[in-house]
């Protein structure tokens, strides 16, 4: 649709930014499910989390195809990417923060 406006180049680089921000939302999305169900709190906002998680990376990519289609592959690679990126962020964060109130515990046991 617009390709023919645009530079094949830049749709790549749209479709990519688009893929990356989509991969971000959806880990979040996904991160606040898991945290409820693992929390225990079944309730509507974690159904809400569940349905919205698995519908809107199928909806932008629709939107992506129907837009640039030529270019899906390359929103599918932003996504996947952006999810795998945010997922090693955050368990190096949660790792480190684990490490430090271990020494924590250890230097309030050693004072005893």
């Amino acid at each position: 649709m617009l390709e023919g406006l645009l530079n094949d180049i830049v749709i790549k680089i749209i479709a990519v930014v688009i893929g990356v921000a989509t991969g971000v939302v959806q880990f979040f999305l996904l991160y606040k499910f898991i945290t409820s169900v693992t929390g225990g709190k079944m309730g509507t906002k974690t159904l809400l989390f569940a349905i919205t998680q698995f519908v809107f990376p199928f909806a932008i990519l629709v939107i992506c195809a129907f837009m640039f289609p030529s270019s899906l592959m390359w929103a599918g690679i932003g996504m996947a990417s952006s999810l795998i990126t945010c997922a090693v962020v955050k368990f190096i964060r949660v790792s480190r923060q684990n490490m430090s109130r271990q020494k924590e515990l250890l230097k309030k046991k050693k004072r005893k």
